[in-house]
């Protein structure tokens, strides 16, 4: 028999394990172990092999038509109405429109009919491989921080921010509502954690433009060799706190997580309390719901050390977490900030020169200091003065330019002669 036959790769391996029995190299038992196959099936493939050779090891139904295969009457209807119709819907949705006129044709059914005849492309979808990330070995180690912008109080109020913390060790949490995910709120925040836990040894945030910056940095910053910070990022190097950015909301997966219970569990507990402000819903949170949502969530860390360090003796929290900018002093001493004029007294021990640069904190509540070479500065605030109109002082006309009379010289004017000889000249020049 004369062609070509087409066998697998497994109908490929069993040819060559009964050539080697058929050579007396192996028995049934050595073909049987090697294909992995029972005695008796390796017996009769071996005995259908030893009949018809190769065409014996090949399924007999391969090249035959399935008995569940539908008629191709049918199938060239439904592409055809298919065309007509549902071009370029997926074959689940397609297939549900043709079953509701009468089509009764699977969708997989149809997706490989589709596909055969170039009218579909499969669209694999393969989500980014993401290791998954073992918790961190000490609580404090690691502590994940984002908000979550949610209709906490019902449809009818303001929407806030709850900012949560969560330790990646044990999934300890402290919250904060805020109206939004500003630098203050997330100072607060961490401020009640410093108070509650201490210090931790790194920050897990979001790439927002509250806790890094992508600025160019100054002069000063680039002769100091620092990296540009925000005034939340200022008040972490402060305390020696590292903040790690996230490259996507999946690899703080933990915090995101907690949004989700607490867009549950939180708002049902207002809603139940009719807390419909901030303050109340701040109030909620302090008075035991983070302590029952810790008692419940929260397990222990694998290792007993805590990373959280104390406050330092003399550092007052209130000074670190503020904003700061520069202002040059002027020649009276006095230092321009935001429309306000502080006055410097000349009464401190270490007095800035007139040029040169102060720091102006703005503390929370307001109140604002100065500082020079790390000292603060006693100073008074002048009262805002009324500014003058400025009366431009009329600049004078300028006077009329007198018409210049233009006069020229008689025709026998002395101008007009011509010189005397060359010889007269250096007569009378020599005489």
């Amino acid at each position: 028999m004369e062609g070509h036959l087409l066998m697998s790769d497994k109908e490929l391996k069993r040819r060559g394990a009964f050539e080697m029995v058929s050579q007396g190299a192996w028995s049934l038992v050595d073909a049987a172990s090697h294909l992995r196959l029972s005695y008796r099936q390796c017996r009769r493939s071996y005995k259908r092999y030893v009949a018809e050779g190769d065409a014996g090891l090949v399924h007999k139904s391969r090249g035959r038509q399935s008995n569940r295969a539908k008629d191709s009457q049918l199938r060239q209807a439904v592409l055809q109405r298919y065309d007509q119709r549902y071009e370029g819907f997926g074959p689940t949705l397609a297939a549900e429109k043709l079953q509701e006129e009468g089509y009764e044709v699977d969708h997989e059914t149809l997706r490989r009919w589709l596909i055969r005849e170039g009218k579909w492309q499969r669209h694999r979808k393969r989500s980014p491989y993401r290791k998954r990330r073992e918790r961190r070995e000490h609580f404090g180690e690691l502590v994940q921080m984002d908000g979550s912008e949610h209709q906490w109080f019902g449809p009818d109020h303001p929407a806030g921010c709850l900012i949560n913390m969560i330790d990646d060790a044990t999934g300890r949490k402290k919250s904060l509502m805020a109206e939004a995910e500003t630098t203050e709120a997330c100072m607060r925040a961490l401020w009640a954690w410093v108070n509650q836990y201490g210090m931790p040894k790194a920050l897990y945030t979001d790439k927002k433009n509250v806790f890094i910056t992508d600025r160019e940095p100054t002069i000063e910053e680039q002769l100091a060799g620092e990296e540009p910070k925000t005034a939340f990022g200022k008040a972490c190097a402060k305390l020696g706190i590292e903040i790690i950015a996230a490259n996507s909301p999946q690899a703080k997966g933990r915090v995101e997580r907690t949004h989700g219970v607490d867009q549950d569990r939180l708002v049902k507990e207002l809603k139940l309390r009719a807390v419909v402000t901030i303050a109340g819903a701040n109030k909620l949170l302090s008075s035991g719901y983070e302590t029952r949502m810790n008692n419940k969530l929260a397990v222990p860390a694998r290792s007993d050390k805590d990373y959280h360090r104390r406050v330092p003796k003399g550092l007052k929290l209130a000074h670190v977490f503020c904003f700061e900018e520069e202002r040059t002093v002027s020649n009276d001493w006095v230092v321009s900030y935001h429309n306000r004029l502080l006055q410097i007294s000349s009464d401190n021990q270490t007095l800035p020169k007139a040029g040169r640069k102060v720091t102006v904190q703005r503390l929370l509540d307001g109140t604002l200091r100065l500082l020079y070479k790390g000292e603060a500065l006693r100073y008074r605030e002048l009262a805002t003065e009324e500014r003058r109109p400025v009366t431009k002082i009329p600049r004078p006309a300028p006077k009329a330019v007198a018409t210049r009379v233009v006069t020229r010289p008689a025709p026998d004017h002395p101008w007009r002669t011509p010189w005397p000889h060359t010889g007269s000249r250096q007569a009378t020049a020599t005489g």
